[in-house]
């Protein structure tokens, strides 16, 4: 598909309400979408306000209220997702093709992976709820009351909330508003959706998308924002739920916020600094392993493997096989085919990896590969960084401790496995870990030992859907997911039926 050709330059629409999109109903500020590789003008995007959140939130509690989405069966939800997800397979081409043109993000990733990972999202949710019936529990009790034997059924129905708050960010925005919309509509609720600015294209389709699945207006509604729209959606009593993937920063604001409006917590999924323990007896493969768990996306992941804990033994071996796999990476214009590594989303972002890799080099970290942005072949209006290999990291460097969201990689060795443990521990963050080892026996029990939400085996990011998602630490609070997910969207209500004998 040609890019050229499926958005235009000129202002795109930055608000879904009520099953339309709006242009111009009254003046907002305005932004310009770059792209990524070559600095050329994608499309003027206005920025969504608060007064567009309250026009949001206002059909929200109105299609939850009066609409048909929140009393219909669960079977003609579940047919609605269905239909969703089939939709945005269908589409993937020009969905892909938005995802990658905003973000940076390779265009086979995004067509090859991302935009069939939005319609597996909200499929495995739907089955989810097709497959058991999530809204009721029964529970049967012998017992007596005022001197009576009898039976006591307790039901408990686990009803819709209302209106959902939903902010996602800019890295992987089309797989992280599939990830959280589905479970809120599959129960019943009414959504609005905050995407970033920066990275709005892909998940403003969705409104469209959702309309034709037979999803009535107002159940989804979408408003690209920044932190004026992001500070109105939390402040709305009418919300019920809010839920935040994004910076350690912003999701300590929300909950302070949060706690101002509603006792219900929000879900934050926030950053990571996740490391890859690497034990001696580990088999080759953890190699491009942990090679794909940093340099994919350029970095631009929550759960990029950006700490590497090398043992000892194998330390010198591994290092020149990563090294020379490492520079045989082909960096370029990610919308063209056979590049491995693109471009971060913008100037700024680069800006600030840069500042990152600067300050490493300051505090005496070893650098091995990169280090530098990348301008040969063409890419000098872009936001290129080279891959970037820094050894000798401590502890106490900044590089080992805090977030890049870029490609850097900070190595330290260790001799054992309570060091290895130690050493991953030491950060604030604990969303992920990777530990590669031929005795998965021991890799088990050092990853209970890892304060991590999730620990990846011999693998990485390779999981079910069903599964949790989430941190502990400063990673956030709460589990997507799964059951997890259908549990905070919904409020349970216990009915208790007494029957003397």
């Amino acid at each position: 598909m040609d890019w050229r050709t499926i958005i235009p330059v000129e202002e795109h629409s930055a608000v879904f309400v009520d099953g339309a999109y709006e242009f111009s109903n009254f003046e907002r500020k305005k932004t310009a979408l770059l792209n990524p590789s070559t600095g050329t003008l994608t499309c003027i995007m206005p920025i969504g306000n608060a007064a567009d959140i309250e026009h949001a939130v206002s059909a929200a509690d109105r299609a939850f209220h009066e609409g048909t989405w929140a009393k219909a069966s669960r079977f003609e939800r579940i047919n609605a997702l269905m239909k969703f997800a089939r939709l945005i397979r269908e589409d993937k081409e020009l969905l892909g093709t938005l995802e990658a043109l905003q973000t940076g993000k390779l265009l086979s990733e995004c067509v090859g992976h991302d935009a069939d990972r939005a319609a597996a999202n909200i499929e495995s949710v739907a089955k989810s709820v097709g497959g058991g019936n999530p809204h009721k529990d029964v529970f049967d009790l012998e017992t007596s009351f005022l001197d009576r034997k009898g039976s006591a059924v307790s039901t408990v129905y686990h009803a819709p909330v209302g209106v959902v708050g939903i902010i996602i960010p800019w890295n992987s925005p089309l797989m992280l508003a599939s990830w959280h919309i589905a479970p809120a509509l599959a129960v019943g609720n009414t959504v609005v959706l905050k995407p970033p600015v920066w990275a709005p294209l892909s998940v403003l389709r969705l409104g469209e998308l959702a309309n034709k699945a037979g999803i009535p207006p107002g159940v989804l509604n979408i408003v690209v924002g920044d932190k004026e729209a992001g500070e109105a959606l939390v402040a709305d009593p009418r919300v019920k739920r809010v839920s935040f993937t994004g910076s350690v920063a912003v999701g300590k604001a929300i909950n302070i916020a949060n706690a101002k409006v509603r006792l219900a917590p929000p879900m934050l999924e926030l950053g990571g600094k996740a490391a890859n323990i690497v034990f001696s007896d580990a088999s080759l493969d953890a190699v491009k392993g942990v090679a794909r768990s940093i340099w994919r996306s350029q970095g631009q992941s929550c759960v990029a493997g950006s700490r590497l804990l090398l043992q000892g033994g194998i330390y010198k071996d591994f290092m020149q096989r990563l090294l020379a796999y490492t520079v045989s990476l082909r960096i370029g214009n990610h919308m063209e085919d056979r590049i491995d590594v693109g471009p971060l989303i913008t100037r700024a972002h680069r800006d600030r990896v840069m500042g990152f890799i600067e300050r490493a080099k300051n505090e005496g970290a070893r650098t091995s590969w990169g280090g530098a942005v990348y301008e040969e072949n063409g890419c000098g209006k872009g936001n290129f960084v080279i891959p970037t290999i820094f050894e000798g990291v401590t502890p106490e460097m900044e590089i080992f401790r805090e977030e890049v969201f870029g490609p850097v990689l900070a190595v330290t060795p260790f001799e054992d496995a309570e060091e290895a443990i130690s050493l991953a521990n030491a950060t604030t963050y604990g969303l992920s870990t990777n530990v590669w080892s031929g005795d998965t026996t021991f890799a088990c029990d050092v990853s209970q030992r890892v304060n991590a939400g999730m620990v990846w085996v011999n693998s990485h990011f390779v999981r079910d859907l069903r599964a949790p998602f989430g941190g502990m630490k400063d990673s956030g609070t709460g589990r997507a997911g799964g059951r997890w997910s259908l549990e905070y969207f919904t409020e349970p209500k216990m009915v208790c039926e007494f029957t003397p004998k």
